[in-house]
């Protein structure tokens, strides 16, 4: 199926295969974003210990130390960031270039049957728009993955601090993060319908601007206007659903943290009065359940991103998987063709119980010149298309020179026949580039 469903495990497997190549960026990657994620997480410790110093010795010393401590770590914090978003830019665009080259390889590889199920405006979207949501993706995760790492060393200073206020913090976390996972279904489901919806759009501009000359000469205008306006209504209902249910889980996720940032206050300044913790500690602790739940507001503030990012892999990779209808037993060279023709009881359809031939048979000897004349619609364009392998017949035998045509090469056996469009397409260019198209090295002179 072309719009098929993956699991996220089966889309992180796919994605990393892509990464393969840029192993070596991706461990610089690691490393600075290991070393800009332990000088966030040092910020607060060292502000928390140059409370309790200088509240022990309330002189300049202390002060001008901590101010340095805190300029060092900060500026070290944002050159490591600086490389990191260097390497994971670099990382990321030789990702999307492989993505939309393999997305592109797999549309140019389909035969004209997917065409005619799946609008050109679509797959275009796929190959470019779907690529690029799939990078803001990746760059999501990079962030989010070390303000992870900064809450995990947080934690582990914290736990040597106090326990009891450190699982009150922690507390909050299998919460926030179960909301999510049943969170994520939904939006996922919501956000998928909408990038439908848009590229349902995007597939009705496309078609209506390259017919506008058709539509013109028929005075057809109001016609194409409303189908666009019926294509963008739908994209619009469906898109505001999407964002409903996207607008949920942040102020869900800040009412909550408003009710633990004030129990802790609340807490906090009893251990303090009793004297169990520090009031650099009590700080220390409230700064860090900012960074403790930070990341998780974060991955949920920007689920919008995420939920676009992993449907539009969804459907760069259906495009990349979809399978062909046109399948061949064989890859033989067609060598020298002489040119017989035959079909045998062929049975063909384009779409199932449409049959266009019924038991068809016809036989054409070499260097025979033949005209074929019927109705419109009565198969005359179906024969020649078959017999360029652009279409799968469902029954019966077509034979080239007596030989199965599934079994030739594709890409071989078209260089052997000469195809006039019905309908010409002209390519952005000069007309004599047109008339060389499929054959680029030919001269003016064999030209004219």
């Amino acid at each position: 199926k072309y719009d098929r469903q993956y699991s996220d495990r089966t889309l992180a497997r796919r994605a990393i295969a892509y990464f393969k190549p840029v192993a070596g960026k991706l461990a610089g990657l690691v490393v600075l974003t290991l070393v800009v994620a332990g000088c966030g997480a040092l910020l607060p410790i060292i502000v928390a210990n140059g409370i309790d110093r200088i509240k022990a010795s309330p002189v300049a010393s202390p002060a001008l130390l901590i101010s340095g401590l805190v300029l060092l770590v900060g500026v070290t914090g944002w050159v490591c960031n600086w490389g990191a978003r260097r390497l994971a830019v670099r990382a990321i665009a030789t990702v999307v270039y492989q993505l939309a080259v393999d997305a592109f390889e797999a549309a140019t590889g389909h035969d004209l049957s997917f065409y005619d199920q799946f609008p050109s405006g679509k797959v275009a979207s796929r190959i470019t728009s779907d690529t690029q949501d799939f990078g803001q993706l990746i760059t999501l995760i990079n962030d989010t993955a070390a303000q992870l790492v900064e809450s995990l060393i947080l934690a582990i200073v914290l736990l040597t601090v106090d326990v009891r206020l450190t699982l009150y913090l922690l507390a909050i976390v299998p919460l926030v993060v179960g909301m999510t996972i049943l969170y994520r279904k939904l939006a996922r489901r919501v956000t998928r319908n909408g990038m439908r919806a848009m590229a349902n759009v995007n597939s009705t501009i496309k078609e209506t601007v390259s017919g506008i000359s058709v539509a013109k000469n028929f005075r057809q205008e109001g016609h194409i206007y409303a189908e666009f306006t019926q294509a963008n209504r739908t994209a619009y209902y469906v898109n505001v659903r999407r964002g409903l249910v996207l607008t949920l889980v942040f102020p869900t996720l800040n009412a909550m943290a408003g009710l633990i940032v004030a129990a802790l206050v609340y807490i906090g300044g009893m251990s303090v009065m009793a004297g169990a913790v520090t009031i650099g500690a009590w700080y220390l602790f409230l700064m860090s359940f900012d960074r403790f739940l930070f990341p998780i507001l974060n991955l949920a503030s920007f689920f919008t991103q995420v939920q676009n990012g992993l449907s539009a892999a969804e459907r760069v990779f259906a495009l990349i998987d979809a399978e062909p209808a046109v399948t061949q037993v064989d890859a033989q060279p067609a060598g020298d063709l002489r040119g017989a023709v035959e079909f045998d009881h062929v049975t063909f359809e384009y779409k199932s119980g449409e049959t266009v031939l019924d038991d068809f048979s016809l036989s054409v000897r070499p260097g025979e010149t033949l005209a074929l004349v019927g109705h419109t619609g009565a198969g005359k364009s179906s024969i020649a298309k078959l017999i360029a392998r652009f279409y799968e017949f469902q029954s019966g035998n077509i034979r080239i020179d007596g030989r199965d045509i599934r079994s030739f090469d594709l890409t071989d056996f078209r260089k052997h026949l000469g195809i006039v469009s019905q309908s010409p397409f002209l390519f952005s260019g000069s007309v004599l580039e047109n008339i060389r198209y499929a054959a680029s090295d030919a001269s003016r002179e064999e030209i004219e």
